[in-house]
């Protein structure tokens, strides 16, 4: 009989299984499937990211935890792809060699939650340990997810950084005094991180214009609401319905009613075109008479937003 429970549905090690009265030949058959070695999982269980991050703390101490990247995958944050899991520990000798594993040293009074039955750090420590990693815009992009999720306000975010003593706590903080509440996706980040970073005015997030009843007749991702100017991104990239589509007509007819100017932009005006984009924003608030508008903007976009990439695929 095996000392701890066993679940062939979660990952788990060969002696664990063998404990288990599961002999070697078994593994190597159909009802499981070999994730890392000396690590397996039974073969219904779906190969998910999740189900990878906790093969590879499987291998380690129970009081290790998945961080950064594999971290910010447990909590569901939007991040860019990372061929490397990251698991961190308490001791040095806890760490544990894989080809695909980076195992990092955690602080002393490090605090862990179980998410998904997965330890993890909080999750403004994810932000702080992700700064290592991740540029400032997608640091940003994480930080609007946090606090979209409820979990911080941006000033708890601020406040978590500036405590922090983490070698790269500071980028951290640069990010997290950028984070915005009600942020819908991350391309409203991206967006709002062009304007804000070619030095545009930073435009309000999510303003909501109701009528004399108190019921919310507009709602625009980005605006300027002292000229009346909204730019927003547009994600979609197919035919809409025909509801959508009236949907879309009667928001038209409110926008110009009530004298609005709106700036669409694409993903193709974020990844592949952004001067563009820029030109045609700054354009549109000269044109409204919008003061502080720049006679040129400031050369920090480009290092961020870098342009004639490709916009195919999915983009977070």
């Amino acid at each position: 009989m095996s000392p701890v429970p066993f679940d062939p549905a979660r990952p788990f090690t060969t002696r664990h299984a063998l404990a288990a009265g599961v002999s070697p030949g078994q593994l190597r058959g159909p009802g499981y499937r070999r994730l890392a070695k000396g690590v397996h999982v039974g073969s219904a269980t779906p190969l998910t990211p999740l189900l990878l991050v906790q093969a590879a703390l499987v291998s380690h101490p129970p009081d290790a935890f998945a961080s950064h990247h594999s971290a910010a995958v447990v909590y569901g944050l939007p991040v860019p792809p990372d061929p490397l899991l990251h698991v961190s520990v308490f001791a040095a000798n806890d760490r544990r060699r894989r080809r695909d594993v980076t195992c990092h040293l955690a602080p002393p009074g490090t605090r862990v939650l179980t998410v998904h039955g997965t330890r993890v750090p909080l999750p403004a420590q994810v932000l702080v340990e992700l700064a290592a990693q991740l540029p400032l815009v997608d640091l940003v992009v994480v930080g609007d997810a946090v606090v979209r999720k409820g979990w911080y306000s941006p000033d708890d975010l601020v406040a978590f950084c500036a405590g922090s003593s983490h070698p790269h706590a500071g980028r951290a903080l640069d990010a997290a005094r950028h984070v915005r509440a009600k942020v819908d996706s991350p391309m409203e980040t991206r967006l709002r991180m062009l304007l804000v970073l070619a030095g545009l005015l930073e435009p309000q997030v999510n303003l909501e214009i109701r009528n004399e009843l108190g019921d919310v007749r507009l709602r625009f991702d980005l605006s300027y609401p002292e000229v009346r100017v909204a730019v927003e991104y547009d994600g979609r990239q197919h035919a809409e319905s025909t509801a959508q589509h009236n949907r879309d007509l009667e928001r038209r007819e409110e926008i110009d009613n009530r004298e609005w100017r709106i700036v669409v932009v694409t993903a193709d005006g974020i990844y592949r075109n952004p001067e563009h984009t820029l030109k045609r924003v700054a354009g549109v608030l000269r044109d409204r008479g919008l003061a502080g508008v720049p006679p040129r903007f400031d050369e920090r976009w480009r290092a961020h937003f870098p342009g004639r990439t490709s916009a195919s695929g999915p983009r977070t």
